[in-house]
């Protein structure tokens, strides 16, 4: 019997009683004292100093996130080990419920009419079919594709970006630094779902949000780090951008004397655009075990050259 340490900071217990169900052959854990013998398997968020290189016979790494910046900055993982990225249809689901969400809300002026509400005036705004919105998402993987193909359905004019080429129906697929500006010019809305890599980090600055429609909206899900926090507020307060919704930030929870708090022009979720959910996840990392135990190849193993 293997096995398989769930080494979670908060709610282990449920996610160890799902894997149990799924995996009755394997011994699942939350107490790395329990284990006899070898822990081939763990799941982490953000594990402890030296947690994961203390387990004997330790073979593959499960992250309960889609990112895994915090496992490479961090070192924890040893050299050679494997570590398998969160993919898994409710992750995609959540990111694909936020961004038409955020989308369609300043889309529809519903923020705006709230203000007017608030102020006892009845007055229509300029409305615009969703054709004649441009729309650009940065990133075109598993949550950026599904996220681009919905909006182009809805009728979006919709482009994405990717470090490599993609093809996705209704979308203008562009990839590459030499066509990232291509990507992002003129666009009302910019929406950023890239992983964080040191080619990716501090990407939308002000150059880049400088090359958006006068008036649009940004939106990440990303990472924070992906943002230059003060070319946001600069853009905001010269009218260029419209709002910035942003649910990942450089520090996490928010400090908060941050000035994103008390802007008016930034609308902040604490995080939660795609959260892991456990039914979901658990599915895709036991089709992943028995996969690899059957003599099959890792799903969604980790680049640590790339960062994701």
């Amino acid at each position: 019997m293997k096995n398989f340490l769930v080494l979670l900071r908060a709610n282990a217990a449920p996610w160890a009683a799902l894997l149990q169900k799924a995996l009755p052959q394997h011994s699942i854990l939350t107490d790395a004292a329990a284990a006899r013998g070898a822990v081939p398997y763990v799941l982490v968020g953000k594990p402890p100093a030296g947690a994961l290189a203390a387990l004997p016979g330790l073979q593959v790494v499960f992250s309960i996130n889609a990112g895994v910046e915090a496992l490479l900055d961090s070192a924890e993982v040893p050299v050679g080990l494997p570590i398998v990225r969160m993919v898994d249809d409710g992750l995609a689901e959540g990111m694909l419920e936020w961004v038409l969400a955020t989308v369609l809300a300043w889309h529809r002026n519903l923020f705006a009419y709230r203000a007017l509400q608030l102020s006892g005036v009845w007055q229509d705004l300029h409305e615009v079919l969703a054709r004649d919105r441009r729309v650009t998402l940065l990133g075109a993987g598993h949550l950026g594709g599904r996220a681009a193909a919905a909006l182009a359905q809805i009728g979006f004019a919709t482009r994405a970006w990717s470090r490599t080429p993609k093809q996705i129906a209704g979308v203008t697929c562009l990839s590459g630094p030499d066509q990232l500006d291509k990507a992002v010019e003129g666009s009302d809305f910019l929406i950023n779902l890239l992983p964080l890599t040191p080619a990716t980090q501090d990407l939308i600055d002000d150059r880049l949000l400088s090359l958006l429609a006068t008036g649009s909206v940004l939106i990440n899900g990303g990472r924070g780090r992906h943002v230059v926090d003060q070319a946001v507020i600069d853009r905001l307060n010269r009218g260029h951008l419209r709002a910035a919704v942003l649910d990942v930030f450089r520090d996490e929870p928010l400090p908060a004397a941050h000035p994103f708090w008390r802007h008016p022009g930034v609308f902040i979720t604490p995080h939660v655009a795609a959260p892991t959910h456990s039914a979901t996840a658990v599915a895709a990392i036991v089709e992943n075990i028995k996969g690899y135990e059957a003599g099959a190849a890792l799903m969604h193993l980790v680049d640590r050259v790339r960062g994701y």
